[in-house]
């Protein structure tokens, strides 16, 4: 009786480890498009600039805390810039130029997913939250970063074709990395006191809540101005449409997706489907 008790058991148990090996099996035999369909895709024409150029810089700044809100933002999976073909390869052509000239584009950010626009959102709505005030917009009122312009609730850089970027004159030194808590400058302050970044001086720091990061403010004068031109010039020779409020934002004309805004994370797997 006890051996029949024993085998009864035994067969049980099996049964057990079958039936959980075949549930497995089920749910890991799912078609790829079932389990990719989970996460958006970027579409074919969407590539990582450093397989079209490997001499720019990237210093991906909403993937480090060092941004205006003070932390990775969402969406943000690995430090890469993507943008549209038409987009990345216009860049390509910049940079040879540039380069004979003595200068590297450095890119901030590129394609920029909507959940990251979100999270700028309830940041915004946020008003406690100041923690980097003192260096990103220490004249304006965070009441009034929507009212003034400086966050929205769409962004062109979702569409594909969008890139914050900068000069670094070469040789490029390196850029020491960014300790959260550390004391904050005025992104307006001179060039020797703001955070240490190789590239040259625009007059402010990238994202810079001010006026004078209006690419012609008439305040912004000599090796400054001079600065902005060159990329200005440059980038816009290309196709490049500047945002006079920003001196470092771009956009390349005609726009591939010009009313689509993607949600696809930046990250290599949202182009694993090119191969």
């Amino acid at each position: 009786m006890t051996r029949l008790l024993a085998a009864v058991r035994v067969t049980t148990a099996f049964r057990g480890i079958v039936t959980a090996l075949a549930a497995l099996t089920a749910m890991t035999a799912a078609p790829p498009s079932a389990r990719a369909a989970t996460e958006p895709q970027a579409p074919a024409d969407f590539v990582s600039l450093r397989s079209v150029d490997r001499t720019i810089i990237q210093e991906m700044r909403y993937f480090t805390p060092h941004n205006f809100v003070g932390e990775r933002i969402d969406g943000y999976r690995q430090p890469l810039c993507l943008l549209t073909r038409p987009a990345a390869e216009a860049l390509h052509t910049a940079q040879r130029q540039l380069l004979r000239q003595g200068y590297s584009l450095k890119v901030y950010d590129c394609y920029r997913p909507q959940r990251a626009v979100d999270h700028f959102v309830r940041w915004a709505e946020d008003l406690d939250d100041e923690a980097m005030k003192a260096e990103f917009y220490p004249n304006v009122d965070k009441s009034r970063l929507f009212t003034d312009g400086y966050i929205a609730e769409k962004s062109g850089h979702s569409r594909g074709s969008t890139v914050d970027l900068t000069l670094v004159r070469l040789p490029a030194k390196p850029t020491r990395p960014y300790h959260p808590g550390e004391p904050l400058v005025p992104c307006y302050a001179p060039q020797s006191e703001r955070f240490p970044d190789n590239s040259v001086d625009m007059g402010t720091g990238f994202d810079c809540f001010d006026t004078l990061s209006h690419t012609l403010d008439p305040r912004i004068q000599g090796e400054q101005r001079a600065n902005r031109l060159r990329l200005k010039n440059t980038l816009e020779k290309l196709g490049f449409v500047n945002l006079a409020e920003e001196w470092w934002h771009y956009t390349y004309k005609p726009e591939p997706y010009p009313d689509t805004y993607f949600d696809f994370p930046v990250s290599a797997g949202s182009l694993t489907h090119h191969r």
